[in-house]
Parts: structure tokens; sequence; C-alpha cells
């Protein structure tokens, strides 16, 4: 009999923490049952965080490597998986937007000082809706941390502020604050933007 063939079958309803306990052990099946369940929401939530599908999917990627090296580390809110997954995500997305401003900043000294651009090229750009997310991605980055994590979670991660609350460690009263907060200053320098 093979190793392989000794695992008991993955149930694709089995509960995340069920699953997350197997997998704390070395069971790939239920690691990769995790991984389809998923998958499609922490993509998703990197791309909100980074306004890029190319840097979205290696977030995503990242992620679930994460979580294959910490699997025995984790401890899941509710008995789901997402509320973890999206703070590695996170910090992901901001590891790399400090590191893709540092390229930015070297190439700025590299390169000569740029021609005036055409009015309406500016225009066009503006309106790009990959722009507008990318605005709203660095908007959220200049937010306090605690503000910004609170965004992260609720509203471009779509997670339910009492499972916020526990996943930060805070009063539900004190998230909806911060949320509160953000918005308003989100809402004040997007219009800004415009």
């Amino acid at each position: 009999m093979t190793a392989r063939s000794k695992r008991v079958p993955v149930a694709d309803h089995a509960s995340d923490t069920e699953l997350w306990r197997r997998a704390a052990v070395g069971d790939q099946d239920a690691f990769a049952t995790l991984f389809e369940r998923h998958v499609q929401a922490v993509w998703n939530h990197a791309y909100r965080l980074t306004g890029s599908w190319p840097v979205a999917e290696d977030l995503a990627s990242a992620t679930f490597l994460t979580a294959w090296r910490k699997r025995a580390e984790v401890t899941l809110v509710h008995e789901s998986a997402l509320p973890w997954l999206y703070t590695v995500a996170g910090n992901l997305a901001r590891t790399e937007h400090r590191s893709s401003a540092r390229r930015l900043r070297l190439v700025r000294k590299a390169e000569p000082p740029a021609d005036v651009s055409d009015h309406a090229d500016s225009v066009v750009d503006r309106v790009s809706a990959g722009d507008r997310l990318r605005e709203l991605a660095a908007a959220v980055a200049r937010l306090p941390t605690a503000q910004r994590r609170v965004v992260e979670l609720c509203l471009l991660g779509e997670l339910p502020v009492p499972d916020a609350a526990v996943l930060l460690g805070l009063a539900e009263s004190s998230v909806r604050s911060h949320l509160s907060r953000a918005r308003a200053r989100l809402r004040t320098e997007l219009e800004e933007t415009r």
C-alpha cells in the first residue's frame, strides 16, 4: 500500500478547521481542497489591493505558499481560513507596494526629465478603471495602520465586522469607528483627485 492510498479522502463539505488540521500534519489533498475553495477570493482581494492582475496572481500564489509553510501555526477565526489568508495577502501587498515604490524611485533617478504630456492623454488615463483602482489602492495604503487593516478586511475583503474584530483583537465598535473614519478620509482624498 502506498502512502497516497493510506490517506482518507477529502470531502468538499469538510470545514476549513478540519481541512487545516489535516493539512497541518501533511495532508496535501486537504490543503488542495482549501486552495480550491479560497483561491478566487484571495485573488480578488489581492486585485482590489493592487489594481493589477499579474500582481494579484503573484500575491495569491505567495499567500498559499505562506499558508502551506505556516499551516501548523495558523489559528482560524470562526472556522474560516479566509480572514487569515486575507491578512497574509494584505501583508504581501504592502511589501509589494513598498518594493514597487523603491523601484520607481530608482527608475526616476535614472530617467531624463519627461516631456510634458498632452492634456488629452492624461484625461484618457484618468478615466481608465485600472488607474482608478490603483488610486484607491494607493489611498488605502496611506491610511493609518488601524484604519488600513479594517478597510482591507471589511471593505476590500468583504469580511463581516464581527470577524474582523476577532481577527484584529478589537471591539466591534472600534472596528466600525475605524471603518467610518477611513471611508470619510478615502472619499475626501479620492474626490480631490478627480
